[in-house]
């Protein structure tokens, strides 16, 4: 091992914190979304699509950039990801200023959303190597700083549109960032080869289970557990997202809720989320990756089908909020939980490309709700429709554990653990 001083790894969690802090500030779009619209004078729907455009190139930018964001290392993908999503935001005020649409959808969409996607997975692997004991705190302590980002970016957003112009308010957001980006990029950097924590050294009588493989993107491709974890994830966020942006009008059809009250409930929907994504994945530490979705899946079946005739305002939000807990959760524990499948060894790319499934989910899920309730006019036969997608979410994860089980065996009988099943 190097004799250069070994970095504090707890500050290299919060430098991950500090990149998702930033880029996390996409869940506040809907705060700009009034402002900017008036200005363009366009419609909602209109102004909505940089952000799906944002969030299609973070899926995108994550699943072709993993690999090279796995060779050049955290620091410099992370500095990458900054000037990418500051840039982003600060091009978007440009186009606010001369009016230009399309330049808008560009800036915020495409340049914002390659920083979002290289800025998401850069922290991933490093951190699980840090944490080869905790893998699901480490990365749910940084994937939650996504999730609770738009309770500090949201109202900033708003005293700022308020206090100076919208164009000036696009410019000093997007120095913010980019300065939080950068600088929590300098400091964050991979483990030395070989690294334990404290602890955990040989003979000291505690041990890390064992990586069910140690392979990297293209291998990962030809085993059944990677479309299992992708099929998984795409249902669990088609679903999970479908409510978060069915969830105002949603408490006011099923709680009679003024359109006030419903916006306080929304954000309450981002505490629990970025709960759900510290909470679920310090737990599968615990309780086992492959057991926590299992869990998941099993509830939101149940809960998704049972929805429409509760009539209990507490019990109704109660389910609401533990939903959204499992759609953090399920984020926040996909790192460690590749790590266990894979390895560390390209988790990074692994990680961008299951993460195709946001890109894809982020449009099905809103659509599929969207089109049901529409076709139907029923709230009852919308919420089934997704509870029956749970179902086989859960049966994929069933057989997820049934893989893990018979490789688990070969490993114990002097099978490699690289094979390919």
């Amino acid at each position: 091992m190097s004799s250069k001083k070994l970095k504090n790894r707890w500050l290299i969690a919060a430098s991950a914190v500090g990149i998702h802090i930033a880029i996390g500030s996409v869940y506040a779009y809907s705060v700009m979304t009034n402002p900017v619209k008036d200005i363009f004078g366009v419609d909602e729907a209109t102004i909505k699509w940089s952000f799906k455009i944002a969030i299609l190139f973070l899926g995108l930018s994550a699943a072709f950039m993993g690999k090279w964001v796995e060779r050049v290392g955290p620091r410099v993908s992370g500095t990458v990801a900054g000037i990418f999503y500051g840039a982003g935001i600060l091009g978007a005020g440009v186009a606010i200023q001369t009016g230009y649409m399309p330049l808008f959808l560009f800036c915020y969409g495409v340049i914002g959303g390659i920083g979002l996607g290289i800025g998401y997975i850069t922290p991933v692997s490093t951190l699980v190597k840090w944490f080869p004991d905790r893998r699901g705190l480490a990365t749910g302590m940084a994937i939650m700083g996504f999730g609770f980002s738009a309770l500090i970016f949201g109202p900033l957003m708003q005293a700022l549109f308020d206090a100076v112009s919208v164009i000036s308010a696009f410019y000093i957001l997007g120095v913010v960032y980019l300065v939080l980006i950068l600088s929590s990029a300098r400091y964050i950097e991979k483990p030395p080869e070989g690294y334990l924590p404290e602890g955990y050294k040989p003979g000291e009588g505690k041990s890390i289970k064992t990586d069910l493989a140690y392979m990297g993107a293209n291998d990962s491709l030809k085993t059944a557990r990677f479309y299992y974890i992708w099929i998984m994830m795409f249902i669990n966020i088609t679903c999970g997202i479908a409510v978060i942006a069915a969830a105002s009008p949603l408490m006011q059809e099923q709680l009679h809720y003024t359109p006030m009250q419903a916006a306080a409930v929304v954000g309450l929907i981002g505490v629990f989320n970025g709960l759900g994504r510290i909470i679920w994945s310090g737990l599968s530490d615990y309780l086992g990756r492959s057991n926590i979705y299992v869990l998941f899946f099993a509830f939101q079946a149940l809960a998704f089908y049972l929805l429409p005739g509760i009539r209990s305002e507490l019990l109704f939000l109660i389910i609401i909020f533990t939903i959204i807990t499992m759609y953090g959760g399920g984020f926040a524990a996909l790192p460690a939980f590749l790590g266990d499948l894979f390895g560390t060894r390209q988790l990074g790319a692994i990680h961008g490309l299951v993460l195709t499934a946001w890109a894809l989910a982020g449009v099905a899920g809103p659509t599929i709700y969207d089109v049901v309730k529409k076709a139907t006019g029923s709230l009852t036969i919308t919420l089934q429709v997704f509870s029956g997608l749970f179902i086989i979410a859960l049966l994929v994860s069933l057989l997820m554990n049934v893989n893990i089980r018979k490789i688990r065996r070969g490993q114990k009988f002097g099978a490699s653990s690289g094979v390919v099943v």
